[in-house]
């Protein structure tokens, strides 16, 4: 009587043992490609975010009011925490007016806030002092989350100096005409930098 030929069941048990192996790397190749990928798309996002908020502080920098207007009062300030500037503000059909814009990072979100625009130089008194105080009540432009330090220099006297740091002895300050911001977002090592020039200058 002729045997009918087939697998036995070591035979089996060995291939279904290779399917299995080749199964899981697949698995860890593919589960690898899609972490990747969502580190790739977060990443991106980031990078997107952080240039939208470098613009906005370009296009209020480009606009800051010139210290000879500001008859003694200071029209930048900035510290660990954010920065504060006055800029022209412009709308149809009406005179330009000043706007005290506040940038701050609160439990690591980048925010900017703006005041409402006035010709009124106490009242702008009043709009930057609520803003240095972390006082003013007007709702936030959320820019980017996980931020968690900013750094403001300004450049004077034809170098880079950090913003809030007591001027050497002697020294003659001259306006400020540029801004270089750096923030650190979480997750990276080097912080993300931009420089630009005050005033549109």
């Amino acid at each position: 009587m002729k045997r009918t030929a087939g697998f036995t069941l070591i035979e089996l048990l060995v291939a279904i043992s290779i399917l299995a192996i080749v199964a899981v790397l697949g698995w860890r190749g593919l589960d690898g490609i899609v972490r990747a990928r969502v580190a790739l798309t977060d990443q991106m996002e980031t990078t997107r975010g952080m240039q939208l908020a470098f613009a906005q502080m370009q296009s209020d920098g480009e606009h800051i009011v010139p210290s000879a207007e500001m008859q003694g009062r200071p029209n930048l300030a900035a510290d660990a925490g954010g920065m504060t500037l006055v800029r022209n503000w412009h709308s149809e059909n009406a005179p330009s007016q000043l706007q005290v814009i506040s940038y701050r990072i609160v439990n690591g979100v980048l925010m900017r806030r703006e005041s409402a625009g006035t010709r009124d130089l106490v009242q702008l008194d009043m709009f930057w002092q609520a803003a240095l105080s972390n006082a003013d009540t007007t709702p936030p432009v959320i820019l980017q989350s996980g931020v968690q330090s900013m750094q403001v220099e300004t450049w004077e006297n034809n170098m880079w100096r950090m913003a809030g740091a007591p001027r050497p002895q002697g020294w003659t300050p001259l306006p400020a005409s540029g801004l270089r911001v750096a923030l650190q977002v979480q997750g990276q090592q080097i912080p993300m930098t931009k420089a630009f020039l005050l005033g549109g200058m």
